[in-house]
C-alpha cells in the first residue's frame, strides 16, 4: 500500500469538519469516510474549535491585555518602592525624617 502525499487543508475545510463533528449527527467514522480524513484529526480539530470559541466573544483578548497591564504595574511598583527607599534614606541623613514608618 503506497502512502498518499501530505495534504494541507484550508481553515474553511477544517472548520466545516469540526462543526460537523460538534453537531453530532454522524459518527466520527462516518465523518472520516465522508471527508477522507482520519478520525483522530477530526477530534483534534474539534477540540481546537471548542478551545478557540472563547476568543470569539473577547474573553481571551482581555486576559492578554490584563497580563500586559499587570506586568507594567509591577514594574511601576518596583520603581516607586526604590524611590521611596532612596528618599527616606536621604531625609533621614539630612535629619528631616526621624520617625520610621
Amino acid at each position: 500500500m503506497s502512502r498518499r502525499p501530505r495534504r494541507n487543508h484550508t481553515a474553511v475545510f477544517k472548520a466545516k469538519v469540526a462543526l460537523a463533528a460538534i453537531k453530532g449527527e454522524k459518527t466520527l467514522m462516518e465523518l472520516a469516510q465522508e471527508f477522507d480524513i482520519h478520525a483522530n484529526q477530526i477530534t483534534q480539530w474539534k477540540s481546537l474549535l471548542l478551545e478557540g470559541a472563547v476568543g470569539v466573544f473577547g474573553g481571551e483578548a482581555k486576559a492578554e491585555s490584563a497580563a500586559v497591564d499587570l506586568k507594567t504595574l509591577h514594574a511601576k511598583i518596583g520603581q516607586l518602592t526604590l524611590e521611596n527607599d532612596f528618599l527616606e534614606g536621604a531625609l533621614t541623613k539630612a535629619g528631616l525624617l526621624s520617625v520610621k514608618r
